[in-house]
């Protein structure tokens, strides 16, 4: 059955109680789709949201201890190959998807509920954190990522903005998607944490951005002590945010173990007990607000058994926020 859109959202800020802490130290799911593959190397990825239903989701989540409503599907933004824009592939669909993204989060979070976001590919999350910010400007970001996304369309090889998040979010790149929050930039370096990405794939144009007071962690450094870098990360971002959203792209785990990546990080990256133990302790951060599941392509596990793994390690990782609240 078709899922309708959901309506733009409020856009006045709710009030925050005294001491700046979460709104409502809610057990409510709004579980929105996201259809999108603007934004990546190729389609697929806007499979992903009907999938992770199909495998069983908002039952497990249910199951853990959350009241989960389905909000439905936003429009579908699928990739075409844009050889007209080989630096900003897909360009329009992707800020439009990021609009929408936004409306549909500040709606979920001024409702008193957290919006956990199934991509679709990782441009979507600035549109998430965008919408967070209309509701809590005090909003930071958590991103358990395969890749630092530091790319502009001057530095891209591929053209695709979901390599552009992060540098976006700090104010570089395209004026559409870096505008999405109306303010540049949209976040703060000290609100935002990056762990598991390659180091070695970072453009020497581009390392500028992980000069503190923003906090990262590669792949290598997040490896030898899971628990401690997300720790690390997140005590990081909680001194100035008491809104967090948390960004799990499924590539920040080695392929070899959980190929589901659309993507493939083959002999790098986390295991994926690893990237479990690193989810786990992002989200039971008390001022989670949302959390952008990206880059899980159904067409790579057509008999359904990896897609079961990952929703069982995704809601382990959301049950003790569940129990929690």
């Amino acid at each position: 059955m078709a899922r309708q859109a959901l309506a733009p959202a409020h856009t006045g800020c709710c009030p925050v109680p005294s001491g700046g802490s979460m709104q409502s130290m809610t057990r409510a799911l709004t579980v929105i789709g996201v259809p999108c593959s603007a934004g990546a190397h190729h389609g697929g990825l806007e499979r992903g949201p009907a999938a992770l239903r199909a495998a069983g989701l908002l039952d497990r989540l249910r199951q853990a201890g959350w009241e989960v409503s389905d909000a439905g599907d936003l429009a579908p933004r699928v990739f075409t190959a844009d050889a007209a824009h080989p630096r900003a592939r897909n360009r329009d669909a992707v800020v439009q998807a990021g609009r929408d993204v936004a409306a549909a989060t500040g709606q979920a979070i001024s409702s008193g509920r957290i919006p956990v976001l199934l991509g679709g590919d990782c441009s979507i999350t600035a549109g998430a954190v965008a919408g967070c910010l209309t509701q809590r400007p005090d909003t930071g970001l958590l991103y358990l990522d395969g890749d630092a996304d530091l790319r502009t369309p001057q530095t891209t090889i591929a053209g695709n903005f979901d390599g552009m998040v992060i540098a976006a979010l700090l104010g570089e790149g395209d004026p559409g998607y870096t505008g999405l929050a109306g303010a540049v930039p949209m976040l703060p370096p000290e609100r935002l944490a990056i762990l598991g990405y390659d180091d070695a794939d970072i453009d020497s144009r581009e390392r500028h951005l992980l000069a503190a007071p923003l906090s990262h962690a590669d792949g290598k450094q997040v490896a030898a002590d899971p628990l401690g870098a997300a720790a690390a990360a997140r005590a990081h971002v909680e001194a100035s945010a008491r809104a967090i959203v948390v960004h799990f792209d499924v590539d920040a785990v080695d392929s070899a173990d959980l190929p589901l990546a659309n993507y493939p990080h083959h002999g790098q990256g986390l295991a994926f007990d690893a990237a479990m133990t690193v989810l786990r302790e992002l989200c039971a951060s008390p001022a989670f607000a949302g959390l952008v599941l990206t880059e899980v392509n159904p067409t790579h596990d057509p008999g359904g058994e990896l897609l079961g793994r990952y929703l069982d390690g995704v809601v382990a990782a959301l049950a003790a926020p569940a129990h929690g609240r």
